[in-house]
């Protein structure tokens, strides 16, 4: 699969002034509750309605969605709003269901997307369709295997593309629900410029407070537009309760987050330049998150000097880092004067770290 123009067609043909929108609660909970939020948000910036029939909860035991039923109310919400409906497909039953119900859009979860048995499934399922099928980002930060299951799409005809990033699940306790691995989506980004990417901060943070702050991020990276789930009652929503916006909340956020496109040449150098120092933005706090993490190892190693009373300076380890480093850091692109000032700061402040558990 190459990058292509045309794959941005399905989205530069609504020729929408804001980013894409796809709106809805997680789950379809009943009638009555979809109902009313597309009520809500219609005539507003949301350009689909999405709403979870299917939910592949990571235990059993937990609501696991309506089923089939539910298609039926997305019908309903077309019917009566005039919004364009989408849900998650994970396997060919669901596939076929949601194309006899006329849904519009269909994105397939992470869950699915890691496995290419399943991402095959669905499209041979799909073989053909005109309608427009996303793909959300493996669990694992695996690069390939996301655009594996669009090229698998791809292979059987499917035309109108795109990929949702919502993060990545980690062992580590971060801020985030899942995190972002911001680098990831830009290498995305690079290799497929013109293969519409949508942030989903909902599942990103699992946190409803965060959820600007990330979707500012992802346009200011500029993704092409934003998944974020809504409920009138998200507290006592059937499931994840805690990443939920009130739709009065998303219409803010709309408004608030809302960047029209100009034309002109100095708004192109502008919005580049932006996108730019974004990702640059992101390293930066990427990398005083792992420099953050190497000194808790470094007070490790400290408690473990004064428990066997050994002193802080090795200087052959220290050596053997300096050198390792200073070729790896040629392999790069780096100086040496550069990686011998900046592991010299790191080694300083490693060193205080210690001293300070020490003597204390």
């Amino acid at each position: 699969m190459e990058n292509l123009k045309e794959m941005r067609t399905w989205l530069d043909d609504m020729k929408l002034d804001h980013p894409l929108v796809i709106a809805g609660p997680c789950s379809a909970e009943t009638e009555e509750q979809v109902l009313r939020i597309a009520n809500e948000l219609k005539d507003t910036d949301v350009n689909y309605y999405r709403a979870g029939i299917w939910k592949p909860r990571t235990r059993p035991g937990m609501f696991e969605g309506v089923g089939a039923l539910g298609l039926k109310w997305l019908q309903k919400v077309k019917a009566e709003t005039g919004m364009k409906t989408c849900t998650e497909v994970a396997n060919a039953a669901h596939v076929k269901l949601a194309l006899e119900h006329d849904i519009d859009l269909l994105w397939i979860g992470a869950r699915s997307t890691v496995s290419p048995f399943i991402m095959q499934e669905i499209a041979d399922a799909l073989a053909g369709t005109d309608k427009i099928v996303l793909v959300k980002n493996p669990v694992n930060p695996d690069l390939a295997l996301w655009l594996g299951g669009i090229e698998r799409l791809y292979t059987a005809g499917v035309k109108k593309l795109g990929a949702i990033h919502r993060g990545f699940s980690t062992y580590e306790k971060t801020k985030y629900r899942n995190i972002p691995e911001w680098q990831l989506a830009i290498e995305f980004q690079n290799k497929f410029p013109d293969l519409p990417l949508i942030n989903d901060p909902s599942h990103i943070t699992g946190n409803r407070e965060m959820i600007f702050d990330v979707s500012q991020t992802a346009l200011d990276l500029n993704f092409d537009g934003l998944m974020i789930e809504t409920h009138y009652d998200p507290d006592n929503a059937w499931s994840d309760a805690a990443q939920q916006v009130t739709p009065a909340k998303l219409i803010q956020i709309m408004r608030d987050l809302k960047i029209r496109k100009e034309s002109d040449s100095e708004a192109e150098y502008n919005s580049q330049l932006s996108t730019l120092r974004a990702q640059i933005d992101v390293l930066d706090s990427q990398l005083i998150e792992m420099l953050g993490k190497r000194m808790k190892i470094s007070d490790g190693i400290g408690l473990l000097k004064k428990q066997k009373n050994v002193a802080v300076l090795q200087s052959n380890r220290w050596n053997q880092i300096l050198g390792a480093m200073i070729l790896e850091g040629e392999a790069k692109g780096l100086s040496e004067e550069f990686v011998l000032k900046m592991f010299k700061a790191i080694h300083q402040e490693s060193i205080n770290h210690q001293e300070k558990i020490i003597n204390s």
